[in-house]
């Protein structure tokens, strides 16, 4: 049977209700139904295709997924107010099509009633009204964005009616003028009432003229609002004329005030940039490359010295550059417009009237929007600079002259020679330096009657002649000396204190200085010197204080020379004396030993060396020339005590007294010096100290508590990290049982460290009250807590500079810990009671007998201490776990307690050894050392013996049995171990470790980690 006659057969069976739904599947409306208890039960085709969803997607409730979710809340109260009260439902939601995209559509249903007034169905169609919606949001956007524009442009619209009013005034209008819109547009009258009086009459006369000729306007005025306020207005205008008639005029009135007043300051600013750039001799200018645009400004065109009504170019920028710098300045402004970066440079201008000005330029390149570059830039007037550096160059030309003589003569006069010799070196530093012709110096005989030459230096060298001997007060030089004035003139010619006038003349000499060389009011000599240039203030002040240093210098030598002579007498006495004898310079160089030092060493002065360090001990060599510097420095004695060698190679000891021997002004002229042998004595105290040192250790060996005793190889390896850790500052946690001796290893730590000389405080946290700890280690101020009658010092304090011992350190509460925890991190604590924090320099060493990890495991202890404590461990075994030490200890004890008994015991039982060493001791070291005691009390032979009675019955706990792991599988022995380091925290060794839990030693049990490549580390934090 074909399609037509399946569907002919099968259209009388189709319902009413059928046919509708065909009917509006095929209908372009999007229509759906619902049951009286709002149950959406039908949506046509369009619909389901609209969403992209099934029926059974969208009936019942279902459809609230395709509704926006901003509008969702609304359309579900909308739609069970209206099942509430059975009203027409009306209301527009964004509903999301089949692409994602959600549209605006306005939904309507209406109730269908039966004969009683009961719904029994609702129909309801939606409507996509998305564009209608986009219109209407259009449309808000204008009127707002207009609204907003005149708003944020101050600008308002107004209509002129010809007739004399205004028939429209925006709101803006009326917040510009400051009138209340509720009163209207104002008349014509209102409107000039609020304009400026001085702008009002032309105003109503530009109104007036606008009506009658039918123009518009643009026209600047001032208004004065209600509070007084005066703003600027531009009011702009257009006529609307039609067959030749004036309708109205249309207009803005925009709010200029803000522009008025910048254009008013930029009016100033320009005003004052103007007198700014002409205050600083700067100009400013534009330049485009290309164009060759040039823009100047006034200071710009004065400084360049052209016209202004002339139009600046690039030519006649470099007509007015210095011929010498023009190729350079054009070569730099080529290449910067060519590659568009900035340029800076100076170069010389050459103006109309031949003078020189020195310019410097800086230019700032830019950029437009199409890339095309523009110079921004600066021009200066540096001449004034120039000159200014010009003459500061010169000065410091000058200077260094003046500086480099003044050195020079200062080195002459320190050196070691004769007079005549400094004297010449004086002159030749003049002739060199201050472009001296010649230059002399005389010296004042002894009598006083005459000046003798000693140096001279230039065109004349001799020292003999008519000028070698001038007699005290004659001639020019003479009468310098006896005047004690200075002779100065920058013209000899025509001088009359110059003599010889034909002589200058011939030589070209223009300027004489003379100055006497004066001593305390004493003349000692006279300098001169004759040049061919004329001498500066700076050049005077130089060779007046060259004069003061020679003189002093001529002083100082004659007195060395007394020295010298009264050196040679002293010499004579000092050779004939019973004890070593020596004399240095102000330097510290020995100039001078007598017999004895060169009997007893065999060397001479020059052979000892400096400060005679050639024979002293190499280990007291450095400490002994570190002393003599200080004493040269501060002048203060010298004493000494170190070991000389002798000619026969051995080392003996001296005292060194050193004493320095000054002039009449305080200066240190020489050293005074003796060695007095001292070797009996330092060997009688080196036996006393001996003595006192033997006394000492057997004090101690008397009153040590415990000794560190034994060979065994587990006591060797914590001795071997005692002796590491010791020179560090670094916190140790050493960790054992009970006697095993933790204090002792914390105090050879302690001893062996740098801080030796410092104290060793043991506390044990246990034995103080939990209430008292903080006080007892940090102290406490005064009336901190109830009985703290006075400020009390803590354990840290008393440590400070030594090492804190914290026994027993799993006993601190919790409040402590945090206390200690900031002593390690911050190194600072505070006193219980008090606020100021106090620095902690002590070195902390802690101990314990329990297992810190299960302790944090049990939330007693904090595992931050615990890190910080656990820097370097160590961990003391015990006594059991090194039996080959207990023949070793029992012996040590025996030798103690038999000495305080006045007993003597030679040997032990063989039965006894053999118990001691079969014994597990649970006590440890502590245990057997009271087992000994008590044995050597009761002791009546020479052979000791234990009774075993006296022997704990408690036994260390068993190793458990090992599990054999080796035979299980490799899968299994891996979960083994895993779980033992689980239990253990990672811990591998000591008590609480996997090695004992899995009964194997620690050694295997790394070796085993290994093998199965586990990370042992990842369990710490399990």
């Amino acid at each position: 049977m074909g399609r037509p006659d399946a569907v002919e057969t099968f259209e009388p069976l189709m319902t009413a209700e059928d046919r509708l739904r065909l009917i509006l599947d095929s209908t372009p409306s999007l229509i759906h139904t619902a049951r009286p208890d709002g149950y959406l039960d039908y949506f046509n085709k369009p619909w389901l295709e609209y969403v992209g969803a099934t029926l059974d997607e969208v009936s019942g409730w279902n459809w609230m997924a395709f509704i926006h979710p901003d509008d969702l809340e609304g359309i579900v109260a909308r739609w069970r107010t209206c099942l509430a009260t059975g009203g027409i439902f009306e209301y527009e939601t964004r509903v999301r099509r089949a692409d994602g995209e959600y549209r605006w559509m306005f939904h309507r249903k209406v109730p269908l009633r039966d004969e009683k007034g009961d719904i029994v169905k609702w129909y309801g169609s939606s409507m996509d009204i998305e564009d209608r919606k986009r219109a209407e949001d259009a449309l808000r956007r204008s009127e707002f964005y207009l609204a907003e524009g005149q708003r944020l442009g101050h600008t308002g619209s107004w209509v002129f009616d010809p007739a004399g009013s205004f028939t429209h005034w925006s709101q803006e209008l009326f917040r510009i003028y400051g009138l209340d819109p509720a009163g209207g547009a104002p008349s014509v009258e209102g409107y000039l009432d609020c304009v400026h009086p001085q702008d009002r009459e032309c105003m109503a006369q530009l109104i007036r003229e606008m009506v009658a000729k039918g123009l518009g306007c643009d026209a600047k005025k001032r208004i004065v609002r209600s509070d007084g306020e005066v703003r600027y207005i531009r009011c702009v205008g257009t006529p609307l004329v039609e067959n030749g008639v004036l309708k109205s005029i249309v207009g803005t009135a925009m709010d200029v005030t803000e522009h008025e007043e910048m254009t008013q300051e930029l009016r100033r600013r320009e005003a004052y940039l103007a007198e700014a750039q002409k205050l600083s001799h700067t100009g400013s200018f534009g330049w485009k490359p290309d164009t060759g645009e040039i823009v100047w400004s006034d200071e710009s065109y004065r400084i360049f010295e052209y016209n202004p009504a002339e139009k600046p170019t690039l030519n006649m920028v470099l007509r007015r550059i210095h011929p010498q710098d023009r190729a350079l300045a054009q070569q730099v402004i080529e290449d910067s417009s060519r590659s568009g970066t900035d340029f800076e440079h100076e170069y010389r201008l050459v103006t109309p009237g031949e003078a020189i000005k020195h310019l410097h330029v800086r230019a700032h390149a830019l950029r437009d929007s199409s890339g095309k570059i523009e110079f921004i830039g600066a021009v200066t007037d540096i001449t004034e600079r120039k000159r200014a550096e010009d003459s500061l160059r010169a000065a410091m030309t000058e200077r260094a002259r003046l500086d480099a003589v003044r050195a020079e003569v200062g080195m002459a006069l320190a050196r070691r020679d004769s007079l005549k010799g400094i004297l010449h070196a004086c002159a030749e530093a003049i002739v060199h330096h201050l472009d001296a012709v010649f230059a002399r110096i005389w010296t004042l005989t002894s009598d006083g009657l005459q000046l003798e030459l000693q140096a001279s230096a230039g065109i004349y060298t001799r020292l003999d002649g008519r000028y070698s001997r001038i007699p005290f007060g004659r001639f020019k030089i003479g009468l310098i000396a006896r005047d004690r004035k200075a002779l100065v003139t920058n013209d000899v010619r025509h001088d009359p204190r110059i003599p010889d006038k034909d002589w200058a003349v011939a030589e070209g000499m223009i300027s004489f200085a003379g100055y006497p060389l004066v001593v305390e009011g004493r003349t000692v000599g006279v300098m001169g010197m004759f040049s061919r240039e004329a001498l500066g203030k700076s050049t005077v002040d130089t060779l007046a204080s060259i004069a003061d240093g020679i003189a002093q210098g001529i002083e100082r030598k004659k007195a060395e020379e007394k020295l010298r002579q009264s050196e040679k007498q002293l010499g004579d006495v000092i050779e004939t004396m019973p004890v070593i004898a020596f004399t240095s310079l102000s330097d510290g160089s020995t100039d001078f030993v007598n017999r004895r030092w060169i009997e007893y060493t065999g060397l001479t002065a020059e052979e000892s060396g400096y400060f005679r360090s050639a024979t002293v001990h190499p280990e007291d060599r450095e400490a002994h020339v570190g002393k003599w510097r200080a004493s040269l420095a501060s002048g203060e004695p010298f004493e000494n005590e170190l070991r000389h060698r002798g000619a026969d190679g051995q080392y003996r000891w001296f005292l060194v007294r050193g004493v320095p021997l000054r002039d009449e002004l305080g200066n240190i002229l020489k050293w005074l010096g003796t060695l007095t042998d001292i070797e009996e004595r330092k060997r009688a105290e080196e036996r006393l100290r001996n003595e006192n040192v033997a006394l000492r250790e057997e004090i101690d060996r008397g009153a040590m508590f415990e000794e560190i005793v034994g060979t065994s190889p587990a006591l060797r390896g914590v001795l071997s990290g005692v002796s590491k850790v010791a020179r560090m500052e670094s916190t140790v946690l050493i960790t054992g049982e009970t006697g095993t001796g933790k204090e002792l290893i914390a105090r050879a730590i302690h001893k062996q460290s740098p801080r030796f000389s410092g104290s060793f405080v043991s506390v044990n946290c246990a034995a103080i009250p939990q209430n008292l700890i903080a006080s007892e280690l940090f102290g406490h101020e005064k009336g901190a807590f109830t009985g703290a009658l006075q400020r009390r010092l803590g354990r840290f304090e008393l440590a400070e500079r030594g090492t804190i011992f914290l026994d027993e350190v799993a006993d601190l509460p919790p409040e402590t810990q945090v206390a200690l925890l900031r002593v390690l991190q911050e190194r600072e604590f505070e006193r219980v009671g008090g606020n100021q924090a106090i620095r902690a320099d002590v070195r902390v060493i802690a101990a314990t007998n329990r297992d810190l990890q299960a302790a944090i495991g049990a939330g007693t202890f904090r595992d931050d201490l615990f890190y910080r404590l656990n820097v370097f461990p160590i961990h003391i075994p015990p006594l059991r776990e090194r039996k080959d030490d207990i023949p070793i200890l029992v012996e040590y004890f025996i030798v103690r307690y038999a000495a305080n008994a006045g007993k003597t015991i030679r040997n032990i039982h063989k039965k006894t050894m053999d118990l001691l060493q079969s014994y597990p001791w649970p006590g440890n070291i502590r245990e057997l050392q009271n087992v000994i005691e008590r044995s050597v009390i009761v002791c009546e032979t020479e052979t000791l013996s234990v009774d075993e009675r006296w022997l704990s019955r408690v036994q260390a706990p068993a190793a458990p049995a090992s599990p054999k792991i080796s035979q299980y599988p490799e899968k299994d022995e891996r979960q083994l171990v895993e779980a033992a380091l689980a239990r253990t925290r990672g811990r591998v060794s000591g008590p609480s470790g996997a090695a004992v839990a899995l009964g194997m030693p620690a050694s295997t049990l790394e070796s085993k980690i290994r093998a199965l490549k586990i990370d042992k580390y990842r369990f710490r934090s399990v």
